[in-house]
């Protein structure tokens, strides 16, 4: 019944940009926090931004002035910037969304594949 969609992904060379998105059904939306995580081959699932039910936004240090995650929530809908992508950005991007409320509310995408060329 929870679904979390994301889309936006491809391929793209370095220095270039793309915008993901994600759509969430099922959920009271504005009541979720949502975030934006990634995962390369061989690593664990890192966190790229988080943002609050009312709009505040939270990145990884190191992705701090390229990425900008927003949300609308009359839409249902997350979406995440990348400007200035390098080939270390090459990962599955997933949806989360996690409710502050209620234990046990952890959602996850199906992800989207991003692929930066040198």
């Amino acid at each position: 019944q929870v679904r979390l969609v994301e889309s936006g992904g491809g391929l793209v060379q370095a220095g270039g940009s793309l915008r993901l998105s994600c759509v969430a059904s099922g959920i009271t939306f504005r009541m979720y926090t949502i975030g934006w995580y990634r995962q390369a081959p061989g690593k664990e699932r890192e966190l790229v931004a988080t943002i609050t039910r009312v709009g505040t936004p939270n990145y990884a240090d190191s992705l701090k002035g390229r990425f900008t995650i927003s949300r609308d929530n009359t839409k249902n809908t997350v979406d995440l910037q990348m400007n200035s992508l390098k080939p270390e950005d090459t990962a599955v991007y997933y949806c989360n969304a996690v409710s502050p409320f209620t234990t046990g509310s952890d959602y996850w995408g199906q992800g989207t594949q991003v692929t930066v060329s040198s």
